[in-house]
């Protein structure tokens, strides 16, 4: 099978428009051992005779592919519990890699997390309890399991766990359950934070959340004992904020400058460094994307990296939403086009213009707000190809045009223009046996139903 004709199969196994018939007898493909394209095995909204196609499946990787598909239901998944493969198994334990945060997985039934914490392997329960698609009902009941490491996955649910639950896990027999829940409860509980501080294992946790002594904030500090971590400890008597906001070591001050208590006035007092891209990973604002109060205190904030945390919620009002689109901070910008609906286009434009590439190219193809009018005036000429193919996204582009840029200089402006339905028919079919436009060709929903069989055939699939 040469290269082309495997891409042009890639393309086909994604395009939306294969027959079902076709999309059956790709989905039986063994691939030369390899199984099918994973475009067809992780195609969303798949009928249950393709599923039952993927579940038989002699390739373990097939059944691996499908078990961490984002676009199947749980119940589908769920089918595999007791495949045969260690490798499906584990897949479907740890569920699907989701890169976009826009993206909700749905978690397998209690019941099906529940036998994959019994499977005799190792790989599949630790899989498992590293997920994070699990359901909270699953995550609690992991409390009272015989198994130490799901007992220490359970102390993540800590907030909502029975206080019973909380008791026997802080006098658990597993010593590192036990620290793993006292870590959780010692935000409230000064002796656990004390005992907590002789450990060094623990000791630059204990000081980031739990409730502190004054004898131990005072001694920390003047031993000046992991004073980044202590300076973000919300009981951290004023005195001693004070005196870490003057601190020489810049890390501490930063961290300073990020206290929710502090008003805006004495934030932007500090003298605070802030990279030009850092990432404004803040954990009081990150708890709380979907409280309007905290967020508007955060997208109001003069300090960047509070708005840069604000820009990562997808629930900003409308007037938070383009107070930070005027900040034309690329960070705040890329946060806001990655999570919000509603970014506007000013915004995804500056985010492409940044950007380029393939993050440029997924903003264009997944953001609902992405412009398509008027692109083809606009940007047909461009002198840069990353802006010609936006001539093809909009409605008014003629076959014309997508055929001209389906010989363009820039490999993803001909891409572009093979996927899309107006491309003329001859230059389709001609496209499907150029090399780098072949996968772009066979997605095309504009493809006919005998050229996809063709494909099909070229590439070795039996009928």
């Amino acid at each position: 099978m040469g290269a082309f004709h495997a891409s042009a199969l890639d393309g086909v196994a994604g395009n939306q428009a294969l027959p079902a018939e076709l999309l059956l007898r790709l989905l039986a493909f063994d691939g030369g051992g390899y199984g099918p394209p994973r475009l067809a095995l992780q195609r969303a909204g798949l009928p249950e005779p393709a599923v039952a196609v993927i579940l038989a499946h002699p390739v373990p990787g097939a059944r691996m592919e499908f078990a961490r598909s984002a676009g199947a239901e749980p119940a589908q998944r769920a089918r595999l519990v007791d495949d045969p493969s260690l490798r499906v198994r584990t897949a479907l334990a740890y569920g699907p890699e989701v890169y976009d945060p826009r993206t909700k997985v749905a978690p397998l039934p209690d019941a099906v997390c529940a036998r994959l914490l019994d499977d005799p392997d190792p790989s599949v329960r630790a899989a498992l309890l590293d997920s994070p698609h699990l359901a909270p009902s699953f995550v609690v009941s992991l409390a009272t399991h015989h198994d130490p490491a799901a007992r220490r996955r359970a102390v993540r649910a800590w907030e909502v766990l029975p206080p019973g639950d909380r008791s026997a896990l802080l006098a658990d027999p597993d010593p590192e359950v036990r620290r793993t829940a006292a870590l959780w409860e010692c935000r409230r509980d000064a002796r656990l934070t004390a005992d907590l501080l002789r450990d060094p294992r623990s000791a630059a946790e204990a000081l980031r959340r739990g409730l502190l002594d004054r004898a131990d904030a005072e001694r920390c500090v003047a031993e000046r004992t992991h004073l980044e971590a202590l300076a973000e400890n919300p009981s951290l008597p004023a005195d001693l904020v004070e005196r870490l906001a003057v601190d020489p070591d810049v890390a501490v001050r930063l961290t300073v400058s990020l206290r929710p208590e502090l008003d805006e006035t004495r934030r932007m007092a500090i003298d605070f460094p802030v990279e030009d891209f850092s990432r404004g990973d803040v954990e009081w604002v990150r708890g709380g994307l979907a409280d309007p109060q905290l967020l508007r205190r955060a997208a109001t904030s003069a300090h960047p990296l509070l708005r840069r945390a604000a820009a990562q919620s997808p629930h900003l009002p409308p007037d938070l939403l383009h107070r930070l689109s005027r900040t034309k901070d690329p960070v705040v910008d890329e946060f806001l086009g990655r999570c919000h609906p509603d970014t506007p286009e000013e915004v995804l434009m500056r985010v492409f213009a940044r950007f380029g590439g393939t993050f440029s190219a997924w903003i264009a193809e997944t953001h609902p707000r992405f412009p398509r009018e008027g692109l083809a005036a606009r940007y047909a000429d461009h002198p840069d190809g990353n802006y010609r193919r936006l001539a093809v996204r909009d409605p008014a582009a003629t076959p014309v045009l997508i055929e001209r840029l389906s010989h363009d200089p820039a490999v993803w402006t001909r891409q572009a223009a093979a996927r899309d339905p107006r491309l003329p028919l001859a230059r389709l079919r001609e496209a499907l046996h150029i090399p780098e436009l072949a996968s772009s060709a066979g997605a095309n929903p504009a493809l006919p139903e005998d050229e996809m069989a063709a494909v099909l055939d070229r590439a070795g699939v039996p009928a």
